[in-house]
């Protein structure tokens, strides 16, 4: 009987510095970025998300059992001009004020070589959910953690630029987004 009380506090301690260590790992918000790149005509127009957040329970050595979920807040979308980001957040593009957020959820990790994952999982952008894999390098510097890479996405599939704006002659259906993620309190790589 003290043996199997010995194993499951033993066990149990270390379930709970496995999870807080994930609990300690944080965004860094200051210098992480989102951005998103489209063509307008042919010609690159380039925006990024300002607020987003991360819940990240990323283990180096055991890549299948971490999760990595983030939520955009879609009314921070920003492009250097006024007029386009009040039409951004218009029910036809973004439709910020009645889904304001788009969601992307892990369902697998793996690692693809050093320093290099991909992650794949449920992106959710106006209530359209589409599979993607995620291409993500991650580098670490001190106390942090940056993943960054890029990926493409059609923005017809979920529905941004509905109506007229459909017409991908005029704006392109692919949308690349590039990010960089900084966190604390990922373990050594």
């Amino acid at each position: 009987m003290n043996t199997i009380r010995r194993a499951l506090t033993v066990l149990g301690a270390t379930m709970l510095v496995a999870s807080s260590a994930f609990a300690q790992q944080a965004l860094v918000p200051a210098q992480s970025e989102i951005v998103f790149v489209s063509k307008q005509m042919g010609v690159p127009v380039e925006g990024k998300f300002t607020k987003f957040t991360a819940q990240v329970a990323f283990d180096p050595k055991k890549p299948e059992t971490s999760k990595v979920s983030l939520a955009i807040d879609l009314s921070s979308a920003t492009l250097g001009s006024a007029e386009t980001e009040t039409e951004l957040k218009q029910p036809g593009w973004l439709n910020s004020a009645k889904v304001p957020q788009a969601t992307f959820a892990s369902t697998s990790i793996k690692a693809t070589g050093s320093g290099k994952y991909d992650i794949a999982g449920k992106l959710t952008i106006k209530g359209n959910v589409h599979d993607v894999t995620v291409p993500a390098t991650l580098a670490q510097a001190g106390a942090n953690t940056t993943a960054s890479g890029s990926f493409q996405i059609k923005r017809n599939d979920f529905k941004i630029g509905e109506g007229e704006w459909n017409d991908v002659s005029i704006v392109a259906n692919e949308v690349t987004v590039r990010f960089k993620i900084v966190l604390t309190g990922v373990a050594k790589l």
